[in-house]
């Protein structure tokens, strides 16, 4: 991870096609194309990946997100349970359709908790949106037990997950919906993309025509389309579909590097006594990402942190006091510090983030550090590596 690393001629190749027929419009221009059609076979090609019946294409990982809850009926007033670590696209999704996200603890799979979410239902519930943070899942039987017990739409934001399983079905897969992102920083990249996945026919018809302004999308070259509802913008271009076609061809052997170089690091660690490394549901596996492991507090996780800094082992995140993950930095969402109004309905809904704190969440990522696994590592490098974060990790323990 990312794929831009291995950035090669199969991704210029790619584009090339589309830079010579001239259409970077993913929609219509049928007779200029030339037969290509980069955004669609590249919806194929995802069905394979995801082993879904359904994939529409859109414009980040943000959007996807967005566009699942909006085809799956989440608007004015209604709440989404989500984690209290992801990334804040989560709830700016949420808030942008006028909804409330109902921040939950996480558990030592650094995701939702099942029995936090329960505790969290009420009657204007409609969705759990779980996050696939760094690579793995949580505990997704428990969350659909719960989901089908209230009748809740399960949305899997699988962003930092692609290639992960869960009882052999793909992340993103398994719930009603599944979001992904091809931003330029991950496993594959668009440059800038997204999809959303589904088997829901109904709601991949809505994904289809809501993405691109409530077009309907039938005839040719878009002549004869109507409008069923109204939508908004957001269309992948066919040079972005472009790269993440010949990404997509490559995820098998990105995610073979990715679990090799994990492996050499975490068989590293393991050989120090204090250090755990985050749960992994039975019957998932991750997609190797990211190597995620506890030490025994947060004060120790801090020095490591700075230790491994000072080391030049770069991209390990102690997410703790980080303001793009955490809660507890996110200042902008509990003051909502926002350009447009808010619902008086939203503003009370999220009162209780005034008072209410997530010290379960707090001890797992307090001791957290998540270190991201490159693709472009030789393996004498990646030993090097796995030696200095040992070397890092076991000073602050023995002083």
């Amino acid at each position: 991870m990312p794929g831009f690393e291995l950035f090669g001629n199969a991704e210029r190749k790619e584009v090339n096609d589309v830079l010579e027929n001239g259409v970077l419009m993913r929609y219509g221009f049928d007779g200029m194309r030339n037969g290509h059609w980069k955004a669609k076979e590249l919806e194929t090609e995802l069905q394979s990946a995801f082993k879904s019946k359904h994939v529409q294409l859109v414009s980040s990982g943000t959007a996807a997100v967005s566009v699942a809850l909006a085809v799956a009926g989440i608007g004015a007033g209604d709440e989404v349970i989500m984690p209290s670590f992801t990334f804040v696209a989560s709830f700016e999704a949420i808030m942008m359709l006028g909804a409330i996200p109902v921040l939950v603890d996480i558990d030592d799979t650094l995701t939702l908790d099942p029995k936090a979410v329960e505790k969290a239902i009420s009657p204007k519930t409609k969705a759990i949106m779980v996050v696939h943070m760094c690579g793995s899942m949580g505990d997704m039987e428990a969350l659909q037990t719960i989901c089908d017990a209230h009748n809740l739409v399960l949305i899997e934001d699988a962003c930092q997950a692609i290639g992960g399983t869960y009882k052999g079905k793909p992340l993103g897969s398994v719930g009603d919906l599944g979001c992904f992102s091809f931003d330029f920083v991950k496993t594959i990249t668009c440059g800038e993309g997204g999809a959303v996945i589904t088997d829901n026919e109904q709601y991949y018809m809505n994904a289809d025509h809501y993405s691109d302004h409530g077009h309907d999308h039938i005839g040719n070259d878009r002549g004869a389309e109507d409008h069923p509802f109204m939508g908004y913008n957001f269309r992948i271009s066919e040079l972005h579909a472009a790269v993440g076609l010949a990404q997509v061809r490559r995820l098998p052997d990105f995610l073979s590097i990715q679990q090799k170089n994990y492996t050499i690091i975490r068989e590293a660690l393991s050989e120090i006594a204090e250090i755990t490394f985050r749960t992994v549901p039975e019957g998932g596996e991750e997609n190797y990402g990211f190597l995620n492991f506890f030490l025994p507090d947060l004060e120790i996780a801090r020095k490591a942190s700075k230790n491994l800094k000072a080391a030049g082992v770069d991209g390990c995140f102690h997410y703790y006091d980080n303001n793009w993950h955490y809660i507890r930095k996110w200042d902008h969402l509990k003051n909502l510090k926002t350009l447009y109004p808010i619902s008086e309905e939203v503003k009370s809904g999220l009162k209780y983030l005034q008072t209410k704190t997530f010290e379960q969440s707090d001890h797992f990522i307090g001791r957290n550090i998540s270190c991201l696994i490159k693709l472009s590592w030789t393996e004498e490098e990646v030993k090097s590596r796995a030696e200095a974060m040992v070397k890092a990790v076991t000073s602050v323990l023995k002083s």
